[in-house]
């Protein structure tokens, strides 16, 4: 296709509107083309879009360890996570767990930890910084809870600096204020597993000595993380009470209830284990389950402990010298962003790529029930993030998918509807009391539970936010529910009421107010609500945060210091969130917008696509970020193709292509 292609869309204007300069829309209108084009040629035969989703060093370095324990530590595999683990330490001698930023606790004693089994010496000057880096942030005494049971597991550390994590919490009834479902569901999918491990107590020692000696900074007060809190009267307190309790009980030979409780832990995580490519289909929810079955006396060779061992070992990615671990995999979520992207640049809808996507994401609609029935009635219908995670889908990639398929000519139409006609049924049986909607639970807000000596993870409830809130809000918009529905009038109020006092949104799932104010601002927009005051000041908060070289930034710093807000070096990806919050609050014709845009168009590279470093994505606030790697292609061509059709004065009817050209058979 040639860049020169489509010039001329923004020639008319409605009177009284200010021209476009043509040049600009010509480069507008090439920059697409080429993005759109590239995006096309990552598309997988079958249909899906899969980029990588990279991580910190923590999960190379608990690699390393689960191998040994597993006694699959085969020395070249090792080398190679070694040296990517070591590529990765910081001159104070510890890891960070996003980049650029300041050493870690947890990444730098699990970091320590994994190249001293990989066979580095600990006198080793690069070990000794990084043990002096940990007594520094703490020492090991300091570390999470989760970090300690796998120490405890290879007998490096006592039982004692473990919070006990009984497998009696099974037996908890739903009235209960405290439940296994109360909890999110990826703490149940980490913490069943630890249920059978806390119960049985197994010691796998390590083939490599290991003195941690050096790595604690009192020695004395190892029970650090356990010790009272602060205030006499409070529920970290009272737990820390119960948390002695518990363990005082382990003493004890017989425990009542204790037999039925593991066998409620047992069946759970096997059921679990099935229509699932591994527990929770994530890194941590895997490794604790293959521990869970070895203690259960289902070694590696065992035919089920061996299919859950294949699907972690299908998150490496092997590169030079080097292997790099995935958290988990995001067909779905990448695809349907990309279809997203595709359509808005112009793609037809009944194109063969579209029609590829939307049958593989059809295929993969979730009829089957799943733990969210625990808390809301609604039938099945939703789309999982991952390729098989059947008993976890979420909100987020739902009201995607359901985005990407309403634009979509299928030849079946009548499945098409069906399986929208269901998403949606599911998507609106998930909204909280309060209004809004959390990722893949309703109503998950018990509060309390962050309080337990095993919740430092920062994730144990999965409350309704802004982002997640939006997409849907959003996704309603646009299948055209009006704006007077009670449902969207219920969203829009807990919206409202979650703005800052600067206008902006919180983003939980990417980084971070940059992502969270522009998803509500393109949700006011799509349904109906953008002329609000909640909307004009979302874009004032946008144009007092975007950067003098016209993009936006924001670094994971700003979860742990608010005044960071929307801070930090620019990025495509949340340049793109940025120019597609302006957008949707009517400021086409804005500096702010033309400079946004300019931003991304001078940054992409010949062949279609933009470079990015920065993790714009949250696992984990302040625990665990991501990169996508898709983010950096998929949105900055929806944000480019949405600002050349609003400044061609167009809004693209279903299933209209605004560049009319022949592509070829790689869409290029």
């Amino acid at each position: 296709m040639s860049d020169a292609a489509g010039i001329g869309i923004v020639a008319e204007f409605e009177p009284g509107r200010p021209r476009i300069e043509r040049e600009f829309a010509e480069r507008l209108d090439r920059a697409v083309a080429r993005g759109r084009d590239y995006l096309l040629s990552l598309q997988h035969q079958e249909g899906y879009w899969l980029g990588e989703l990279e991580a910190d060093t923590t999960l190379e370095s608990d690699y390393i360890f689960f191998l040994h324990l597993v006694g699959r530590a085969e020395p070249d595999r090792l080398r190679k996570l070694a040296n990517y683990i070591r590529a990765r330490q910081l001159p104070d001698g510890g890891w960070s767990i996003y980049p650029d930023g300041p050493s870690e606790l947890n990444a730098t004693v699990k970091g320590w930890v994994a190249l001293r089994l990989a066979g580095d010496a600990p006198d080793s000057p690069h070990l000794a910084r990084a043990a002096r880096c940990v007594r520094d942030l703490g020492g090991l005494e300091r570390t999470n809870s989760f970090t300690r049971f796998y120490l405890a597991l290879a007998g490096v550390i006592g039982w004692d600096m473990v919070p006990a994590i009984v497998p009696e919490l099974m037996l908890l009834p739903s009235w209960f204020p405290i439940n296994l479902y109360e909890a999110s569901s990826w703490t149940r999918g980490i913490v069943v597993p630890l249920m059978i491990l806390w119960a049985r107590k197994p010691l796998w020692r390590l083939p490599v000595p290991l003195d941690i000696e050096p790595l604690f900074r009192n020695p004395s007060q190892r029970r650090a993380a356990l010790e009272w809190g602060a205030k006499p009267i409070s529920w970290r307190n009272v737990f820390l009470a119960v948390d002695r309790a518990l363990k005082w009980r382990e003493r004890f030979p017989r425990k009542l209830l204790r037999r039925r409780a593991l066998e409620a832990a047992e069946r759970w995580m096997r059921e679990h284990l099935e229509r699932s490519d591994g527990l929770a289909a994530i890194f941590p929810g895997i490794v604790n389950s293959i521990f869970a079955l070895m203690a259960m006396g289902q070694g590696p060779e065992d035919p089920l402990t061996a299919r859950e061992m294949k699907h972690l070992a299908e998150f490496e990615i092997a590169e030079g010298d080097t292997i790099r671990l995935q958290p988990c995999l995001s067909p779905l979520w990448d695809t349907c962003i990309a279809m997203v992207s595709l359509e808005e640049a112009g793609l037809g809808s009944n194109h063969p790529a579209i029609l590829r996507a939307a049958d593989w994401i059809l295929n993969r609609q979730v009829l089957g029930p799943g733990d969210w029935q625990e808390k809301a009635k609604a039938a099945p219908g939703g789309w999982a993030f991952e390729f098989r995670n059947d008993f976890y889908p979420d909100v987020d990639d739902t009201a995607f998918v359901l985005m990407a398929l309403r634009r979509v000519a299928h030849p079946d139409s009548d499945r098409l509807q069906h399986a929208i006609r269901r998403g949606l049924a599911w998507l609106v049986g998930m909204q909280n009391r309060n209004g809004g909607w959390g990722a893949f639970d309703k109503d998950n807000e018990r509060r309390l539970l962050t309080q337990t000596p095993f919740a430092d993870h920062n994730a144990m409830i999965d409350p309704a936010t802004a982002d997640v809130t939006a997409r849907v809000l959003e996704c309603l918009g646009l299948m055209g529910w009006p704006k007077t529905h009670e449902v969207i009038q219920r969203a829009y109020r807990f919206l409202q009421n979650d703005q800052t006092q600067e206008g902006a949104w919180y983003g939980r799932w990417g980084v971070n107010y940059v992502y969270g104010t522009s998803g509500v601002l393109r949700a006011f927009e799509a349904a109906g609500l953008a002329a609000g005051n909640p909307s004009r000041r979302g874009a004032e908060w946008l144009r007092s945060v975007q950067n003098p070289d016209g993009g936006f930034g924001e670094s994971p710093a700003s979860y742990d210091d608010p005044s960071l807000k929307g801070r930090g070096p620019s990025t495509a990806s949340q340049t793109a969130w940025g120019l597609i919050g302006l957008l949707a609050a009517g400021a086409t014709e804005d500096a702010a917008t033309v400079r946004a845009a300019e931003y991304l168009l001078e940054t992409q590279t010949s062949e279609g696509g933009w470079e990015e470093q920065q993790f714009t994505g949250t696992g984990f606030p302040s625990v665990f970020y991501l990169r996508y790697h898709l983010y950096r292609n998929s949105f900055p061509v929806y944000a480019l193709a949405r600002y050349r059709n609003r400044i061609a004065g167009t809004i693209l009817p279903e299933g209209t292509q605004l560049l009319p050209h022949e592509l070829t058979k790689n869409g290029a």
